[in-house]
């Protein structure tokens, strides 16, 4: 297409990516503060977002959530919810303490990672997590050993690596990253430590794999990826960068208004995808701004079923 163009092709469509939104353990937290908020009545307080999407956080703050990141935050004897990302044993202990009432909105597979953690510690052995520091999932993950655990965001801090034991270590992963990134780490990290243990099943998540997946199928066809998800989504920032690394100009928005139509001139194909924690209700409407500024067509493309669901907590019965 010629940089002279100054406006959308006539033929312009948007490519849905399949699958895209809302993961199974999304679909379970946000449930768990719905349902926390129907049986116990407002407010209900959410000790940090519950999943990392402003859209969903604003709805829930509408209904009678309170987003706190401090237990201490909490009068005593009220409900907090753990939010997806997990938390550390010292929360967890805290909230015992404060005499709360707690749901645990953890991802399963989040969880799993924490039991591997245990077990991994209980044989002794050092662990590497691959994660960003900072992120709440990181946070709570480490959190689950007192000490012996190390955080490498890339192959500079492998080669930083100062072991107890260099035979005797294993890894665990962030559940939203990057499955190309974390690979060169995993090989970094096996050139270094031979002997290192890896999960029996890897810690990256179905949903995360299946969104990234679905944008390097989507990509090569687009001339323009739109990412509908906060900025403070690490699945939805791995899948802007997925549509970069193979050379398509990509953007994250999390509300309509948003979209700049500079993006859109000359642009014929027009991928849009949603990482897991934003609602298809907010795509639909960045389709709806994309309808308004001329593209017309929209055709999904194929791709993998999800049909994964995790069951409530105990105590979170369905309503009458």
């Amino acid at each position: 297409m010629s940089s002279t163009d100054t406006s959308l092709t006539a033929d312009a469509e948007i490519l849905l990516a399949q699958p895209r939104g809302f993961c199974a353990g999304v679909d379970r937290a946000i449930e768990i503060v719905e349902r926390a908020i129907q049986q116990h009545g407002a407010p209900i307080y959410v000790r940090h977002e519950i999943v990392h999407n402003a859209y969903v956080v604003e709805d829930l703050r509408k209904k009678g959530a309170i987003f706190i990141e401090q237990l201490a935050e909490v009068p005593t004897g009220n409900t907090v919810i753990f939010s997806a990302h997990g938390v550390s044993k010292a929360v967890r202990a805290d909230a015992a303490a404060r005499g709360l009432r707690v749901y645990d909105a953890t991802c399963p597979l989040v969880t799993k990672v924490h039991a591997e953690v245990a077990k991994m510690r209980d044989e002794g052995l050092d662990i590497v997590m691959i994660g960003h520091k900072g992120h709440p999932e990181v946070e709570g993950t480490m959190g689950q050993a007192g000490e012996g655990m190390f955080l490498v965001e890339d192959i500079a801090d492998v080669e930083a690596l100062r072991l107890h034991d260099p035979a005797r270590v294993a890894f665990v992963t962030q559940t939203t990253l990057s499955v190309d990134d974390a690979a060169e780490i995993i090989a970094a990290l096996k050139t270094r430590f031979p002997a290192i243990r890896e999960p029996k099943k890897q810690d990256i998540c179905y949903a995360t794999q299946n969104r990234q997946d679905a944008v390097k199928f989507m990509a090569p066809q687009c001339d323009l990826v739109i990412v509908v998800g906060s900025p403070n989504s690490s699945n939805s920032n791995r899948l802007r960068e997925v549509a970069e690394k193979r050379g398509v100009a990509a953007y994250m928005v999390d509300a309509p208004d948003q979209i700049d139509p500079a993006w859109l001139v000359g642009k014929r194909r027009i991928g849009l995808t949603a990482g897991a924690s934003a609602p298809e209700a907010l795509a639909q409407q960045i389709i709806a701004r994309l309808n308004e500024l001329g593209v017309r067509n929209v055709r999904a493309l194929d791709g993998i079923e999800e049909n994964i669901a995790f069951p409530l907590p105990r105590g979170l019965g369905i309503p009458a």
